[in-house]
């Protein structure tokens, strides 16, 4: 069944029935969300239209066949929905049911659904430019220099995200001490505010913008950025801004403005910025959503590990050299850490790109395991 015959008129018994727990439910609820209650309703009761027309009240609705056969309807739906939208769905039918159980005293209804029943959410990776990309970008935005071209370079340049952008108002700048400047966020998507620290060529930018603004035949409304219309067309002017640039650029991969988010916080990674004081640079209110932004190459793999295997490995004093070697426990233990000290200091003198290194790692994790074993023959 295709996901667009929801626009067709719905006629099917527990519609009024439906359309009663929607309305109990989403009393409090944004118009969006009203509607995509709405929109999961007419899609279990189309479902149950085609594939089990026989269903006509409450009491006959079970797991198996109708919800768990409405959950692979969903999974197979053309054009695919994300795993994020099935979520939506499943969700808001599970909470319509929990109120049906509610309001017609049937406790089974509560039971249709299982925890496990909600999609896990797509993976989600930072999409960063390349660092051609993000010159190649920014050198056709300079060369541009209009307002639009200004705007994305001040996103690229302060991680801000594009509504955030459109929303800085006409005084954004704040110098907080001598030489030491900063720009005022307005509330964003989290509804918070912030400063972000900005150097003396994101200050230009911002002068550059005013000077444009106070060009603009728009009527001064205190923001930075003209609004010919309204904000959303000022949203889709620089989209379409950025892909002119990217276009002139000769760059044949899809870039919207968020990707400069990525950057920005890639590049405040690479640079030694704290995962704290990035969570502050990017207005997040968790670790968890700063951690999509944290995009390590394998080049920053490999130079993070090695730094760190270049670290002692045994925070203990080195073992003293076993001189009078005896036929005991304690001896035998004693040879096995010096041989385990010595070949960790010729480890360090090797290059980090020898050949070797492999090697002495599988020998140093078999001493380890050799002393590992002789302790437990020790006294209990």
């Amino acid at each position: 069944m295709n996901r667009h015959r929801s626009r067709l008129p719905l006629q099917h018994p527990l519609l009024a029935v439906f359309f009663g727990a929607m309305q109990s439910v989403t009393t409090s609820m944004s118009d969006s969300s009203k509607g995509r209650y709405r929109t999961t309703a007419e899609y279990f009761l189309h479902y149950l239209n085609q594939h089990h027309p026989g269903v006509r009240t409450l009491e006959q609705l079970r797991r198996d066949p109708h919800i768990l056969g409405w959950l692979t309807w969903l999974s197979s739906q053309k054009p695919p929905l994300v795993n994020s939208t099935r979520s939506l769905h499943v969700i808001s039918l599970r909470r319509l049911m929990e109120e049906l159980a509610w309001l017609h005293e049937l406790p089974a209804l509560v039971r249709l659904f299982h925890p496990d029943d909600v999609p896990h959410p797509d993976a989600r990776f930072p999409r960063p430019l390349t660092p051609e990309q993000d010159r190649l970008i920014q050198q056709e935005l300079l060369r541009r220099n209009d307002p639009a071209s200004n705007a994305l370079l001040l996103i690229r340049h302060t991680g801000m995200r594009i509504g955030e952008c459109v929303d800085l108002s006409f005084d954004c700048l704040r110098l907080l001490a001598p030489g030491q400047w900063a720009l005022h966020v307005p509330l964003g998507k989290l509804h918070t505010e912030r400063l972000v620290p900005v150097d003396d060529s994101v200050c230009q930018l911002v002068h550059r913008l005013r000077f444009f603004r106070s060009l603009s035949a728009v009527s001064p409304d205190g923001l930075l950025l003209a609004r010919r219309r309204n904000r959303s067309a000022l949203l889709r002017e620089l989209r379409t801004e950025l892909t002119i640039v990217r276009t002139a650029a000769g760059i044949t991969r899809p870039i919207v403005p968020h990707m400069f988010r990525h950057t920005f916080a890639t590049e405040m990674l690479r640079s030694g910025v704290s995962f704290p004081a990035l969570m502050k640079l990017l207005g997040h209110s968790s670790a968890k959503m700063t951690l999509l932004y944290a995009e390590f190459t394998q080049t920053d793999l490999q130079r993070e590990f090695r730094t760190a295997r270049s670290q002692p490995r045994h925070l203990l004093p080195p073992p003293k050299a076993v001189i009078g070697l005896q036929a005991d426990l304690t001896s035998t233990l004693q040879a096995v850490q010096v041989t385990q000290h010595v070949l960790e200091m010729f480890r360090r003198t090797l290059p980090a790109a020898s050949d070797s290194l492999p090697v002495l790692d599988r020998l140093a994790n078999r001493l380890t395991k050799i002393a590992a074993e002789l302790r437990k023959l020790g006294p209990r």
